[in-house]
């Protein structure tokens, strides 16, 4: 059955929440949702008090790291983390606390092409279990392209079955964010769901505009009961109003 997995989105050593396509490496900074007040230790309490366990924290460019140390601390072995990840310091941010390492940009060079030795060389380093892939992703002509660097470049590889086959012997779990709708709360990818339900190999969260309660009974229905969901700016914990969070921990515990 689905699963609610927390998130923690770190942007200038603040939790917040943002559009997700409104990330640029420019001086214009991103559209943002919410800024909390509290710092991402706060939240990691919080998540670990109500036993959300496969949750994940996402550095969203530099100034985070510190913030992100605070939230591995507060509870060892509950998060996942993503953003700026690569072979060279993977088993420092497991040595830190995290689960799991989540890799997108490390695995493409500059251009987008995919380097499957790279992959293979942080396969080597920390061992496939500890290992997430991300293939946030963008709707093409190619349906959806995994998107690199805070989904500002699209890369060679497209989201499809042939892609998770392939890339599925290298880690434990994919992670997918739908950045077009990421942030918007306007209702998911159904048909992003769709295909990830219908590959159901191995653990799969999906993250991107679910707003309400039936968003999440949409995504376990076109899931197939295959696919984990992630929730932000519509949760009433980072600011919004159309998902309460303890509607979300006692949904969980139906799993119990």
């Amino acid at each position: 059955m689905t699963k609610f997995r927390p998130c923690i989105d770190l942007h200038q050593g603040q939790v917040k929440q943002i559009v997700g396509g409104s990330l640029r490496d420019t001086g214009v900074g991103p559209t943002e949702n919410f800024v909390s007040d509290r710092p991402a230790g706060w939240f990691a309490a919080r998540f670990r008090e109500d036993a959300l366990t496969g949750g994940h924290v996402i550095k969203l460019g530099p100034g985070n790291d510190a913030a992100a140390r605070e939230a591995l601390a507060a509870w060892p072995g509950g998060f996942q983390i993503g953003g700026g990840i690569g072979v060279g310091n993977a088993a420092e941010w497991l040595e830190a606390g995290a689960s799991h390492v989540i890799v997108t940009s490390a695995l493409f060079d500059a251009e987008g092409k995919f380097l499957e030795e790279t992959l293979e060389a942080l396969v080597r380093t920390i061992g496939k279990e500890r290992l997430v892939i991300d293939l946030s992703c963008r709707k093409t002509a190619d349906n959806w392209t995994v998107a690199m660097n805070r989904w500002q470049t699209l890369t060679d590889l497209t989201v499809n079955h042939a892609t998770l086959d392939r890339l599925l012997p290298f880690c434990d779990e994919f992670l997918i964010h739908a950045a077009d709708v990421e942030g918007l709360c306007g209702g998911i990818d159904a048909e992003l769901v769709e295909l990830l339900g219908s590959w159901g190999k191995c653990p799969v969260t999906y993250a991107g505009g679910a707003a309400t309660m039936a968003d999440l009974l949409l995504v376990e229905q076109v899931g197939r009961d295959q696919v984990d969901v992630t929730v932000g700016s519509a949760l009433d914990l980072f600011g919004g109003d159309g998902l309460i969070y303890s509607d979300l921990v006692a949904w969980n515990r139906r799993l119990a």
